[in-house]
């Protein structure tokens, strides 16, 4: 035997470690299922802001695309000669 231990007192010594390392498993195991409550909370909400964000997205970019084509267009076009539905006819100077 090396450094005096007996046997007792290596298998004491192994009993106490395994109690330790299980009481370290369970703790972990604690820490691992609040975790992943919190992400299926996030999760359950996920869909709608995802939703919002793409609708607020699809608007921001629908109303700046709009604005910058409707100002793009007055300066390229001449005056308005006739108007017929969508339709419009310019007289380019």
């Amino acid at each position: 035997m090396a450094a005096g231990r007996t046997t007792d007192t290596i298998r004491k010594d192994i009993e106490r470690e395994r109690d330790d390392l299980a009481t370290a498993v369970e703790h972990l195991r604690g820490e691992l299922s609040e975790a992943t409550d919190v992400g299926a909370k996030v999760r359950a909400h996920l869909p709608v802001v995802v939703a919002g964000a793409a609708g607020t997205g699809f608007i921001l970019a629908g109303g700046l695309g709009a604005t910058l084509r409707y100002l793009a267009r007055r300066g390229r076009e001449g005056h308005e000669r006739a108007h017929v539905g969508r339709w419009s006819l310019f007289a380019r100077d």
